[in-house]
């Protein structure tokens, strides 16, 4: 368990799995930014894996129901425009989730995408867990990410485990998950990639309210 931890730990310095320092949004503005997605119910799970060595080093879960949210445990992303909660980004437009894809996609790192659909029910409930997750340590993406999906009704095979790959690959083995890959080949610097976006939502934002 300890090489574990120390394996993850190495992985997070250089893509987004450490302890969080988020600012935390005020419930007034998470309300205005709310947004709930057309389409039906989905559970999506990002994994960011090292384009040289095929390690995981970040795992996330994004929850489309009665709103949008990602459930980004220990993650870096940040952006003027997204309200967050302990762990929970919210307001998540496709625009946002564009920029928040984009940030993790660099020269050393791509990112797994799968997607599943579900019904209205589970997709609350791992909403409503991820609500409650509080804050999550660094290191532990993979694993809390895992624990929530553990609670929804049909994913109770899922295993706990630090791997960011080894949860995606327990993920995919499910009936019904489409898996796509993006990727981008800018500077490898995970700030620069979200400076960049943030300024692309700001300036999006700007033009919005003109």
């Amino acid at each position: 368990m300890f090489r574990i931890l120390i394996a993850c730990l190495l992985a997070v310095t250089v893509a987004g799995c450490a302890t969080s320092q988020r600012p935390q949004t005020d419930q007034s503005e998470i309300v205005a930014r709310s947004y709930r997605d057309p389409g039906p119910s989905t559970l999506t799970l990002y994994t960011m894996i090292n384009t040289r060595t095929g390690s995981g080093a970040h795992t996330s879960l994004m929850i489309s129901a009665s709103e949008r949210i990602i459930f980004d445990p220990a993650g870096s992303f940040r952006a003027d425009v997204v309200p967050i909660k302990d762990d929970v980004l919210y307001g998540i437009t496709p625009a946002v989730e564009r920029a928040y894809r984009s940030s993790h996609a660099r020269e050393t790192h791509y990112a797994r995408i799968q997607t599943i659909q579900v019904t209205p029910q589970q997709a609350e409930i791992a909403y409503q867990l991820a609500k409650q997750s509080g804050p999550v340590p660094g290191a532990y993406c993979a694993h809390s990410t895992a624990r929530l999906l553990q609670q929804v009704p049909g994913f109770e095979q899922i295993q706990a485990t630090f791997y960011p790959v080894k949860l995606s690959d327990q993920f995919g083995q499910i009936p019904g998950v489409v898996t796509a890959e993006y990727r981008e080949n800018d500077s490898a610097d995970l700030q620069a990639g979200l400076a960049a976006n943030n300024a692309a939502l700001n300036q999006l934002e700007a033009a919005s309210t003109n």
